[in-house]
């Protein structure tokens, strides 16, 4: 028995033998059978789906003996003749070998001549695509208005190919690829023609690996049954094409599930070294992800479906339960999403390495959205620490976030409200205690900021001074307004904004330098700028002299001045003063004034005069 070309043992004979197309079968065998023949069609699509061999088929039924039919009888003279590829008025044409412009004129002089032998003079041209644009433009004139009794059928995989004016001229019919489970019927058909026992699992491993085509599928099939053996078995098949058996990925599913690193390295390994398919072992591990989340959900409703066996879905919903869903699914959508990453990386064994430890941490992995966001309120990230010190902002040690805001409190300077103790509700804490709260990215609006309003019956926390005084004093609900009720909006974000500690000691210009250059941060003001430039401190103002006019303009702009008086506040003090001058410049002459003042000068005049010399240019003494 030889299984090395079942392809061309079992190629279809009549239309109801092909596999799948059903739609262009129907078309095709109605127009046979009407007699009604378009000039020229156009078979597109993958390869070995039938489109020569459905041309072969329509070829016979059109000069059938038994024509108008809708089938060929395959007994007749013509039907043997066409079938073994020796009839003279069905002519078959590689495009690939026949494209130039002589061949298209050749293949014009023969079309002109009647039929011999058959009904219709049928020409086949295979991989149409290759044809030049010579002849694809020698053909115009015949495809649009061809002989009577005369019809093209051009085949091809790439129809983007062909100019628009030659797929206008045809019937365009395009061929699509099998489903698995037709692919998997035309197998088991084979099989049973040819007497040979088979596990149902083999036949679906090759269907799936030929990926809608029926050659494909027929090739894979011969050379599995090449290997000798009684019975074809899935782990056979599996072993010859180099795909993983499910006890893989089983072993994969438990490591994931227990969250051991060194054990999916460990299956990663068995999978290189066994030299399996990368590209389809990702394939099939997308599909285990399919599979379990479909059971999560739908549990036996998905059966039908997935079409498993019994002990295979007994299995699957097994490890269905292990996982929750919401991991199944960012699992399933990160495998399909790093099947192309894997396969077109320099390093596919590393990547898929990366892919397969990013799933089983996908637990673990940290939400940074919800690390950087702040206000949340709700507990789950800790809060930032509280800066200590003199300078510290506003809030105590014991406030909680913005939703436990005392009835009755007004909010701080920040734009949110104090939270006052449960053990002293009338007490402010004190500044040195903790961090002012984080803002929350909340505009409120007209009645809420109405809201926020205490009437005049409400106890009002005073915040404390800078100063220090007033501290852990409080105000009772007698309608006494605090003495800093409201700052503007300046001031809110000075207090919302950590403060610089003032440094310690005798206070200078080089001091103040090096205060920038540590605090001034995306500050438009840099030390490198300050230090072109000479400061003095003169009593409670800070006078900076600068030597060029430019950089007293660059320095009196208004955003950088009013950054260079916050940092000198922080340095000297609250009470001193910017003031930005410039120093005495002399101004430069003229080269001409230079010369007229150098003629008239004493010194100058007894010397020219002397050695009868001529004053040719004057430059300033250099320094």
């Amino acid at each position: 028995m030889s299984t090395s070309n079942l392809t061309a043992k079992y190629r279809p004979q009549t239309f109801s033998d092909v596999a799948g197309q059903d739609a262009i079968k129907a078309i095709l065998s109605r127009a046979a059978a009407t007699d009604k023949v378009a000039p020229a069609y156009l078979f597109s699509g993958t390869r070995g789906v039938g489109k020569t061999t459905i041309a072969r088929i329509f070829a016979k039924a059109l000069n059938c003996v038994n024509a108008p039919t809708a089938e060929p009888c395959n007994v007749c003279s013509n039907c043997k003749q066409i079938t073994a590829g020796v009839a003279v008025d069905v002519i078959e044409i590689d495009g690939a070998s026949n494209r130039g412009i002589d061949d298209a004129r050749r293949l014009k002089e023969d079309i002109g001549y009647a039929p011999v032998e058959c009904r219709y003079k049928v020409f086949i041209i295979d991989e149409a695509h290759m044809l030049t644009k010579e002849a694809f433009n020698a053909l115009l004139k015949t495809l649009e208005e061809p002989p009577p009794r005369a019809t093209f059928i051009m085949a091809t995989t790439e129809p983007h190919k062909f100019p628009a004016t030659i797929i206008s001229r045809c019937q365009h019919y395009i061929y699509k690829m099998l489903s698995q489970s037709e692919l998997v019927t035309h197998l088991e058909n084979i099989m049973n023609m040819e007497e040979l026992p088979f596990e149902p699992g083999a036949l679906q491993i090759i269907a799936k690996r030929g990926a809608g085509s029926v050659r494909d599928s027929m090739s894979l099939l011969g050379q599995s049954l090449a290997m000798g053996t009684d019975v074809l078995r899935e782990e056979d098949v599996r072993s010859f094409l180099g795909l993983a058996g499910q006890d893989v990925f089983f072993q994969l599913m438990a490591a994931m599930h227990s969250r051991d690193l060194v054990e999916v390295g460990m299956v990663l390994r068995q999978v290189l070294d066994q030299g399996l398919d990368l590209g389809f072992f990702l394939r099939e591990l997308t599909n285990c992800w399919r599979n379990m989340f479909l059971l999560r959900q739908a549990g036996d409703a998905a059966l039908p479906l997935l079409g498993f066996s019994g002990e295979e879905a007994v299995t699957w919903k097994e490890w269905a339960g292990k996982f929750e869903a919401a991991h199944i699914h960012a699992c399933w959508q990160m495998t399909l999403d790093g099947q192309r990453k894997v396969m077109t990386s320099l390093e596919p064994a590393l990547a898929l390495e990366l892919l397969l430890l990013n799933l089983t941490c996908l637990p673990d992995l940290i939400n940074l959205e919800a690390v950087g966001s702040s206000g949340t309120g709700n507990g789950s990230t800790p809060p930032r620490p509280n800066p200590s010190g003199a300078g510290g902002s506003f809030g105590g040690q014991h406030g909680g976030g913005p939703g436990n805001t005392p009835r009755g409190g007004t909010p701080p300077y920040g734009g949110q409200r104090f939270n006052a103790p449960a053990q002293s509700a009338g007490v402010v804490p004190s500044a040195q205690q903790g961090g002012f709260p984080s803002r929350q990215n909340h505009v409120p609006n007209r009645q809420e900021h109405t809201a926020a309003i205490p009437s005049p019956s409400a106890g009002i926390s005073v915040p404390p001074r800078a100063d220090g005084q007033g501290k852990g004093t409080s105000v009772p609900e007698a309608g006494i307004v605090s003495e800093e009720p409201h700052l503007p909006p300046s001031a809110r974000i000075l207090a919302s904004s950590p403060q610089v500690s003032r440094p310690r000691g005798a206070r200078d210009w080089n001091g103040f330098l090096d205060f920038v250059n540590e605090h001034n941060g995306n500050s438009p003001v840099k030390a490198a700028q300050l230090r072109l430039n000479n400061g003095e401190l003169q009593g409670d103002e800070l006078v900076i002299t600068c030597g060029t006019r430019m950089q007293c303009s660059q320095l009196s702009e208004s955003p950088v001045l009013m950054a260079l008086e916050s940092l000198t506040k922080d340095y000297f003090g609250p009470t001193v003063e910017v003031t930005v001058k410039t120093g005495d410049i002399a101004v430069r002459k003229s080269d001409r004034q230079l010369k007229e003042e150098a003629e008239v000068h004493p010194g100058v005049t007894k010397i020219m005069e002397a050695f009868s010399a001529q004053l040719i240019s004057v430059s300033p003494r250099k320094q």
